[in-house]
């Protein structure tokens, strides 16, 4: 015998149609109850638009011109060398997380004291990247 039910999963309302394999043969003590009443969704909004531009991430506390990771993930560029003189907000170097690149920049004026990461290193967040003096 085939049945057509309205099932209600979390908020959502599905129209289903279910084979019920020899109901003759069970014993059924009371006929099943009536689907429940079609319940209303409500309205979905349409999803904020994205901005243009990643708002900096922030910088996690760490000791004095030590700069460290925003996230964890994969070093795939340093584009500074030590004793390079760098601006605030200069790009330092470039981490990989789930398909998606993070640009470090310098969170101020200074000289590359250390670099403590090369292409290719797994760090974690917080992990000191640079040191600027």
């Amino acid at each position: 015998m085939i049945k057509k039910l309205r099932v209600t999963v979390d908020g959502n309302t599905y129209d289903v149609t279910v084979e019920l394999a020899d109901e003759a043969a069970a014993p059924t003590a009371a006929a099943p109850p009536p689907p429940p009443p079609a319940v209303a969704a409500p309205p979905v909004s349409a999803p904020a638009a994205l901005p243009t531009q990643a708002a900096p991430l922030p910088q996690v506390a760490a000791g004095p011109g030590e700069v460290p990771s925003p996230l964890a993930g994969r070093v795939t560029a340093v584009v500074v060398a030590v004793d390079q003189e760098v601006k605030q907000g200069d790009h330092l170097l470039t981490l990989e997380a789930m398909k998606m690149n993070t640009f470090v920049f310098a969170p101020g004026p200074g000289k590359v004291a250390q670099i403590k990461v090369a292409v290719g290193d797994a760090v974690q967040e917080g992990q000191t990247l640079v040191t600027i003096r």
